[in-house]
């Protein structure tokens, strides 16, 4: 996906100062245990990456997981990609002093290096992508990485004929909202994911990673509408 391509829905709701400004109230709202879901990045990671890894971290924009492997890998070094120039001035001011061992990339998978990398993450990324091109990321993600190296990617994923889509993005958003967010943004929330979002249940998703070359693919968390996997290239 070519970065001067027509503008992705998603990237340009990323580039609204005040969604970018109110980000990271988002995902702690929306994500059972969104915190946690970093600690076990981390540790499935380093499973198998050294302590100075180089690791490729796609969708970084605002700078949350980045923020969070960096404090906890001290010796590791990053490159974040996002298409999204505003979230990357974010995710810079939040790295503050960690950004020495970080280089920021706006664009998408085609704009990241070569690699090889020895660990990659995709957080709250593919769901964004339609089908064909969250297949082919994965591929190109995969071709970044060293043999063995480790991938973690966690996203909206859950069951996806019609009744019980309805009632899971119902649950999605009474979630939100008993978690503080407003309702009124909930509700569009709930919207632009029913209207815009190819979503996939996660045995699908599962497989859209075996596809792209990624070996003993595992589920690592389920909670609500999120799943997260960890494969190895």
């Amino acid at each position: 996906m070519p970065l001067d391509s027509a503008t992705p829905p998603f990237v340009a709701a990323f580039s609204d100062p005040e969604a970018v400004a109110r980000y990271a109230d988002g995902p702690p709202r929306f994500m059972p245990g969104f915190t946690d879901l970093h600690r076990m990045t981390r540790i499935l990671l380093a499973e198998r990456a050294a302590p100075d890894a180089q690791v490729l971290v796609l969708g970084a924009g605002g700078g949350l997981e980045l923020k969070a492997l960096a404090e906890a890998e001290p010796g590791w070094h990053f490159v974040g990609v996002d298409p999204a120039a505003a979230m990357l001035q974010q995710a810079e001011r939040r790295l503050g002093p960690l950004n020495a061992r970080v280089r920021l990339q706006q664009g998408y998978i085609d704009d990241a290096p070569d690699g090889p990398f020895d660990a990659a993450t995709c957080l709250l990324t593919l769901h964004f992508l339609a089908i064909d091109e969250r297949r082919r990321t994965a591929a190109e993600i995969h071709r970044r990485l060293k043999p063995g190296a480790p991938f973690v990617a966690a996203h909206l994923s859950f069951p996806q004929a019609d009744a019980e889509r309805a009632r899971w993005l119902s649950r999605y958003a009474a979630f939100g909202i008993a978690s503080g967010a407003d309702p009124d943004l909930t509700e569009k929330a709930r919207t632009a994911v029913e209207a815009h979002l190819s979503l996939l249940d996660p045995e699908q998703d599962a497989e859209v990673l075996r596809e792209a070359g990624f070996r003993d693919v595992e589920t690592f968390y389920a909670a609500f509408t999120w799943r997260g996997w960890v494969g190895y290239a």
